[in-house]
């Protein structure tokens, strides 16, 4: 979502506006563990440009329907040479990937099972509309 080029330190409405993402969303990424802020000496959260990005990842897996509590195991992985954090993410990602897949197939088979009835209430439809 980033149009302009940030700079290289931000508060949360300059990130927000960066991002797509409202300030409360970002609030509770960091209150998840999701994303780190520095803080002034006044307490304003300050962040690098790095977290650009971070927020686009995070806000994306929400969008794939996984919770703060997976994110949370997986993003790690992208801040930790670490080989067992790694593994530990990709059995998680595997695993969300399978439940997405077999959502996606449930909802396949859910749209295919009303095929029927709407061609059949079309072809009423049509035959009432006809008369």
């Amino acid at each position: 979502m980033t149009t302009t080029s940030a700079p290289a330190t931000m508060k949360i409405g300059e990130l927000a506006r960066h991002t797509g993402v409202s300030a409360r969303s970002l609030r509770y990424y960091e209150q998840q563990g999701l994303l780190h802020s520095t803080r002034s000496t006044g307490g304003q959260r300050h962040y690098g440009s790095a977290e650009l990005a971070r927020v686009e990842m995070i806000r994306r897996l929400f969008e794939a329907g996984l919770s703060s509590k997976v994110i949370a195991r997986l993003l790690p992985c992208v801040d930790d040479g670490d080989t067992e954090v790694a593994v530990d993410a990709f059995t998680t990602m595997v695993r969300e990937r399978d439940r997405l897949t077999a959502d996606i197939d449930r909802l396949v088979e859910a749209r295919s099972s009303l095929d029927e009835p709407v061609e059949i209430n079309t072809r009423y439809r049509r035959r009432i509309g006809a008369a």
